[in-house]
């Protein structure tokens, strides 16, 4: 679980997660997915269908399933699910015991942080941040820094 306070390279990772995901679903809103990797490089993504029966041990399979390319690497991934902001925490606790089983399964700890295209949060213990308002992240182009 996550817990406050959030080290500082997690909370980048989660924002940069978020303003992602604000871009995507800036274009039309997207159905739930999960995500498995590191936000901005390796990503593998799960689109969730409406009213598609996934129990715990199919859910855990796709998490493995997904995790596994990654942790080949010796890098363990972050898991995080997107969808909309209206509540769905059933179904986030769902996914989250799944990453739970998976993660022990692999021998790792695995995180599930769900995104909204203003917020991040640890379905667990609650923790997360929201924001009114994303600013663009700064340019990395030293020709342009400063400028607004």
């Amino acid at each position: 679980m996550i817990q406050d306070p959030v080290p500082t390279l997690l909370g980048r990772v989660l924002l940069r997660a978020v303003r992602d995901h604000a871009a995507a679903e800036g274009r039309g809103q997207l159905p739930p997915t999960l995500h498995v990797g590191i936000p901005g490089a390796d990503v593998r993504a799960f689109e969730i269908m409406p009213g598609e029966p996934l129990d715990l041990t199919l859910r855990t399979e796709v998490v493995e399933a997904m995790c596994r390319d990654h942790l080949a690497r010796d890098v363990v991934p972050l898991v995080w699910l997107t969808r909309t902001p209206e509540g769905h925490d059933a179904e986030d606790l769902a996914w989250a015991a799944a990453v739970g089983c998976a993660g022990s399964e692999l021998g790792v700890r695995l995180e599930l942080v769900v995104i909204t295209r203003r917020s991040w949060r640890d379905p667990r213990s609650g923790v997360g941040r929201r924001w009114t308002r994303l600013r663009r992240p700064p340019s990395s182009d030293p020709h342009t820094q400063g400028v607004s």
